[in-house]
């Protein structure tokens, strides 16, 4: 079974500079893996892994996504 890593590190979009994400506690669900992280500019960086459409959804909910079966 595949095991996310708990920290990502991507460049900043604002600033270029490096911001960690930590992999976010959701169900066991095998269909996403939510990552968030804020820079030291205040930029907030969203990432996830799995089913596009579940992906694409908590990409563009701002951090405000909640997990439902």
């Amino acid at each position: 079974m595949f095991k996310a890593p708990r920290t990502l590190t991507f460049k900043c979009a604002k600033c270029a500079k490096a911001v960690k994400v930590t992999v976010q506690k959701v169900s066991a669900c095998s269909h996403i893996t939510p990552y968030s992280g804020v820079c030291a500019c205040g930029e907030v960086k969203l990432h996830a892994v799995g089913q596009p459409d579940a992906v694409q959804a908590y990409l563009a909910s701002n951090g405000l996504w909640t997990h439902h079966h």
